[in-house]
């Protein structure tokens, strides 16, 4: 069975097409600047790489160019559309409408529409990308995989928000989470690394990049995560603040004359690692920076290392222990000294790693840096959100 994952941003479209028989990625690509002058299909398979410079007005244009590309006579890997078996959709935003991935249909696209405002960013995007699919290849099922899934096995004192209950039945006001494929991913590979089921451990996720988030995984299911209604909250991230307090937006707001539109838009996209340093989002960048003496940069550092420390130990002690720590995501797997701080003066839950384990280059697979005297395991785990998705619509179907 083939299946085509589509990830879709408002003007990108990433694709992977999946054997699930070998779970091996037959094809991948990615689709820039939808909509805008430039636009570009990246696409590789069979060790060949295919660039395209075409206008892609929209995501029809997108999905027509991908599926061109996968039929391609010498860049292509299957012969035609009818080798697909199926799409898996990654969609961010369920609200409570959604609690598991669903079958497309037109009473899920309309619940859709309703809800898109609750990830204004992305979910919009993701319609746009399952209706162009729908046109290009109407009779193959295809299948919504939510970020929030994951996350419904809260719960409700770890996912309820103190504000009016009337708001939350009404509104559905909660704590959501993000990035639930990828804490699913990796904490069930934790486990079969570690030998043992997912029900015996308890587990915490880093998932550091960007944009980042922290789970508490009991058991084989979260019980906690640090994202909320929103990705915004939680850690403070490459632009976005994470957790702050509402009293202090709305002080600044006022100083600089926001609306509420304006002022959500600077806690996104002017903030967090980059806010602070004034040098970059990248960490890659701050810390290049940081080894030169630029205060800033190491004080985002510092900021980012002890707010993940922060959500480690509370984790710890929302779950009564912790057997592992995982580590994921552009930072988790490639920035030693973020790894390095978060679990340094742990030694209150037997934490240490192995720092000359730790310093070593990502080599792209599971690695454990858990050091010789630590009584909980920390593992560095490559994260596959495509390959989650294509699992789990190979299970709905």
């Amino acid at each position: 069975m083939k299946v085509l994952v589509i990830n879709s941003g408002s003007s990108s479209l990433k694709y992977q097409l999946i054997d699930m028989e070998t779970e091996g990625v037959i094809a991948k690509g990615l689709c820039e600047r939808i909509g805008i002058e430039g636009s570009k299909l990246t696409h590789k398979a069979n060790g060949k790489e295919l660039a395209v410079e075409q206008a892609m007005p929209s995501h029809n244009e997108a999905v027509a160019l991908v599926l061109n590309a996968l039929t391609d006579k010498e860049y292509g890997v299957i012969s035609s559309m009818e080798e697909i078996d199926a799409v898996g959709h990654r969609v961010v935003a369920s609200g409570e409408a959604f609690k598991a991935p669903t079958l497309v249909s037109e009473e899920t696209m309309k619940t859709m529409e309703e809800i898109k405002d609750m990830a204004p960013l992305h979910n919009p995007a993701a319609i746009i990308g399952v209706k162009a699919c729908l046109a290009a290849m109407p009779n193959k099922p295809m299948v919504l995989v939510f970020d929030t899934s994951f996350h419904f096995t809260m719960p409700d004192y770890a996912y309820t928000y103190a504000v009016d209950y009337a708001h939350y039945e009404k509104y559905k006001i909660r704590r959501y989470g993000y990035h639930g494929t990828s804490h699913k991913f990796v904490s069930e590979e934790a486990a079969k690394y570690l030998g043992k089921a997912p029900s015996e451990l308890k587990i915490i996720t880093c998932h550091l990049g960007n944009g980042s988030s922290i789970t508490a995984v009991d058991g084989g299911k979260c019980v906690d995560t640090s994202m909320g209604f929103t990705p915004l909250a939680g850690v403070p991230m490459g632009t976005r603040t994470g957790d702050i307090d509402f009293g202090a937006v709305e002080y600044l707001a006022k100083k600089e004359g926001w609306d509420l539109s304006q002022a959500l838009a600077y806690l996104n996209k002017k903030c967090g690692m980059a806010g602070i340093s004034g040098v970059s989002s990248d960490f890659r960048d701050l810390t290049a920076a940081k080894a030169q003496g630029n205060a800033r940069a190491k004080l985002a550092l510092d900021v980012f290392n002890y707010n993940c420390k922060k959500y480690v130990g509370a984790y710890a002690a929302a779950m009564n222990g912790v057997d592992c720590i995982v580590f994921t995501a552009g930072v988790g797997e490639n920035t030693p000294s973020v790894r390095e701080a978060i679990c340094e003066n742990m030694q209150y839950l037997g934490l240490e790693i192995d720092k000359e384990k730790n310093a070593m280059p990502n080599n792209g697979a599971i690695r454990d840096i858990t050091g010789e005297n630590s009584k909980v395991k920390v593992l560095i785990i490559p994260t596959n959100e495509e390959l989650v998705i294509a699992r789990e619509t190979v299970e709905l179907l």
